[in-house]
């Protein structure tokens, strides 16, 4: 049996195994006995083949394995407060410009102003929350995403 052969069934029963236990070790080692089974293709002996694999595997555990750990088990970011609030969707209830108006938020009435200070929002226009400064929100006018 060519050598190569041999380091794909490895891989595949290393793949099947990590499917079985979701460790993420035996898909970095299945990884590792991929590139070894690459070297035994291009005709290198088993020493190349077996120092292939240990620093692959090596290399793979000790770099790799901690930023996917770190990636798989951090809790998405939740944000709450105010924070919670910018990008939400509101309603102009007065003109709202440089000078401060009123705008419905997350069922509250807040007062608002332009993010641009330029702007004059009419009353009933929906606009985005873009910041939160104090206990005023921000706001620019939604534009329409496909012009007529």
């Amino acid at each position: 049996m060519q050598s190569w052969l041999l380091w794909l069934a490895i891989a595949a029963a290393l793949g099947v195994a990590e499917l079985l236990t979701a460790t993420l070790d035996l898909l970095l080692l299945g990884g590792a006995a991929l590139v070894a089974g690459g070297v035994a293709a291009i005709g290198l002996g088993t020493g190349f083949q077996l120092l292939a694999f240990a620093v692959t595997a090596v290399l793979m555990l000790t770099v790799i394995r901690p930023i996917a750990r770190r990636y798989l088990t951090s809790a998405p970011q939740l944000r709450s407060g105010v924070a919670a609030l910018v990008g939400r969707e509101a309603v102009t209830l007065t003109t709202v410009g440089r000078e401060p108006g009123l705008v419905r938020l997350a069922g509250e009435d807040w007062t608002a102003r332009a993010y641009d200070p330029d702007l004059v929002i009419p009353a009933g226009a929906t606009v985005d929350v873009f910041a939160i400064e104090g206990a005023t929100a921000l706001v620019h006018p939604r534009e329409d995403p496909w012009p007529s």
